[in-house]
């Protein structure tokens, strides 16, 4: 079967390489998913690099966490899911529900959880999530990581999101849109930010109630604020220290910010405006199985349809690496196998 691998000591994306390896079985407790759609985020834009928690990978290593397929095997024991199943891994693959514990991971995708860009993948059966039945498979891909980390910071806080309150998101990627969308579905006043007036435009189409371009407005927290009458309920913080003063600027008392992005490692941020204003920040990172059974409930109720922005093939996966970290992204990129 084809299946791509992030090579021991890989510092550069040139070293993933597509090899042809032996069909996996699954064991006592597993199942064996045909796959046939998988998603990229930053994270495989720098588990390749070395730049990623752990550092340089030290194992060769399947790349992706974000896949679903059908399940063509049963290992001996499961008896809660069937042949032809269509279903999802979970990016945690123990992490059944309940706040972040340390005994969540191993996480698809970085060593030592083989990830999904691959032909066929063996998965323990707790570690799977039926998809929403509304979606094909290239949209259900797109949800593990980015539809789950949007979904925990709106919805699964201490105070989750209600309507005609107000949502800031940041950019154009996939968090921030499926974000966008789950808010909206909500009820939420949204504001979003992009450098261009061209993916403003679509965000507007996609139901954003204001836009910011945050080139030609510098001090966008304040503009964000101002358009939501005084703070921001809720900002989906997926910058990191390059965003997270002009985040503060815009939350309002009270308010919360969900903090995702490590886009930008470089800031200097003082926590007073989140001091005085009695503001929350709360660490997201991604989330359980509990949560994406959730979010796949409220796709299906709400018709959300995730924004893909283009497919490539397995073989072509390189290619979308590349698309996946231009300027052009809108959304999610798919790789269909």
């Amino acid at each position: 079967m084809r299946q791509w691998l992030v090579p021991a000591g890989s510092t550069s994306l040139d070293d993933l390489r597509l090899v042809d390896a032996p069909m996996p079985e699954a064991g006592p407790g597993e199942v064996l998913v045909r796959v046939r759609a998988c998603s990229l985020n930053f994270r495989d834009q720098i588990i390749p690099l070395g730049l990623y928690m752990g550092g340089v990978v030290q194992q060769d290593i399947v790349p992706l966490s974000d896949g679903a397929g059908e399940i063509v095997a049963l290992g001996q024991g499961v008896t809660a899911l069937s042949v032809g199943d269509r279903v999802a891994g979970t990016f945690f693959q123990n992490w059944a529900d309940g706040p972040p514990n340390p005994g969540a991971g191993p996480a698809l995708g970085a060593p030592p959880a083989a990830g999904m860009l691959q032909d066929y993948v063996v998965l323990p059966a707790h570690g799977v999530v039926p998809l929403a039945s509304s979606l094909d498979y290239a949209q259900a891909a797109c949800l593990p990581c980015a539809g789950v980390t949007a979904w925990n910071a709106l919805m699964e806080g201490p105070h989750p999101v209600a309507a005609g309150e107000s949502v800031l998101v940041l950019g154009t990627g996939g968090v921030s849109l499926l974000a966008l969308q789950i808010a909206k579905a909500a009820g939420a006043r949204v504001i979003a930010t992009s450098s261009s007036d061209e993916k403003l435009a679509r965000v507007k189409a996609l139901g954003a109630d204001h836009v910011i371009n945050y080139r030609t407005t510098p001090e966008w927290g304040a503009e964000a604020a101002r358009l939501a009458g005084g703070g921001v309920d809720h900002v989906v913080e997926v910058g990191g220290a390059g965003t997270l003063k002009q985040s503060i600027a815009a939350v309002g008392y009270a308010g919360e910010i969900a903090l995702i992005g490590v886009l930008t490692r470089e800031g200097d941020t003082s926590p007073h405006g989140m001091m005085f204003k009695g503001a929350t920040l709360r660490g997201i990172f991604v989330g359980s199985k509990g949560m994406a059974q959730r979010l796949n409930d409220f796709v299906d109720s709400h018709a959300i349809k995730p924004i893909v922005d283009r497919t490539f093939g397995i073989e072509q996966a390189m290619d979308a690496y590349r698309y996946q970290s231009s300027a052009a992204l809108f959304g999610k990129v798919v790789i269909e196998i």
